[in-house]
């Protein structure tokens, strides 16, 4: 039902259970399925007109027979809604308008006093993540689509790959191999990176870096071709390599900068440059 859902999941319950529906709705919706949380005493004075016909509402009730559900219940019943029930009395006033049952086992409160809701309210939140993971199974929800939806923060940050940090376009210091010493000199210290990219054919061929130039600046080989000093086969890694662990790739080689290349071509001979990750682009994403 909540896979096949053309409108909206909304979640409601009342005290704890309003609680555990909140986390859920915002679970749900962090994974893409559009979902809010409609509290019942409240939708008595007019929030009921967030529910429509084809959305669905996951209600959470232990005792399933909370008053203040009645009216929202009469509600979805009289515009036909979708009710997916989750309660521990199968004969309780929220089952019983269900479309879906999903009773939860009775158990013991883990207080001393043995009625403050806690074993009960972190069975049903396990239960709420359990539809939830389950749902993003069936989607094949990929770390790509979560980071759609968390663009910032720590997950943000840990979920950023290679292709969306590097460096495209204009801004890559790229050069033909049959150039020589000074004209490498010149697109290094036009874009600022350290370093050229060697191309023959459109394919990488190579790599020179400042060190390498300044290494054979006295050596009088102003005139001679890239391929007589450049690095061949420089280190890449594909477009969707974690930033995280292209960093740990640049601090284990002692390097600043790292080649990207496409997914297709990471294991073939010949690879086209997609970008290239220069150490302070990691640092200002945040990736440390």
């Amino acid at each position: 039902m909540i896979l096949n859902c053309r409108g909206k999941v909304i979640c409601a319950g009342i005290g704890k259970s309003g609680l555990i529906a909140r986390k859920i709705s915002a679970t749900f919706s962090s994974v893409g399925i559009p979902s809010f949380f409609c509290d019942p005493a409240q939708a008595l004075h007019g929030d009921m007109g967030q529910i429509e016909k084809k959305d669905i509402l996951i209600i959470f009730s232990y005792s399933g027979n909370t008053a203040e559900l009645t009216n929202m219940l009469r509600y979805a019943n009289r515009f036909r809604i979708k009710i997916i029930g989750i309660a521990s009395k199968p004969d309780s006033v929220l089952l019983k308008a269900s479309d879906i049952k999903l009773i939860l086992p009775k158990v013991k409160e883990s207080d001393i006093t043995g009625m403050v809701p806690t074993s009960s309210t972190s069975m049903t939140l396990l239960l709420g993540d359990c539809l939830a993971t389950t749902v993003m199974n069936q989607k094949k929800f990929s770390k790509e689509k979560f980071k759609v939806f968390h663009p910032g923060g720590n997950i943000g940050k840990e979920l950023l790959l290679a292709k969306d940090i590097m460096l495209t376009g204009k801004k890559i210091p790229i050069i033909n191999y049959k150039k020589n010493f000074k004209e490498a000199l010149r697109v290094m210290t036009q874009k600022k990176l350290g370093v050229v990219v060697v191309l023959k054919n459109k394919f990488i061929t190579g790599i020179v870096t400042d060190g390498d130039l300044r290494r054979k600046i006295n050596e009088n080989e102003n005139n001679k071709n890239l391929e007589n000093y450049m690095q061949k086969n420089p280190l890449s890694v594909n477009e969707s390599t974690p930033a995280a662990k292209a960093l740990g790739i640049m601090s284990e080689k002692k390097i600043t900068s790292l080649l990207v290349v496409s997914d297709k071509e990471i294991n073939k001979q010949n690879k086209t440059l997609k970008g290239i990750i220069h150490i302070h682009t990691l640092l200002q994403n945040g990736i440390k």
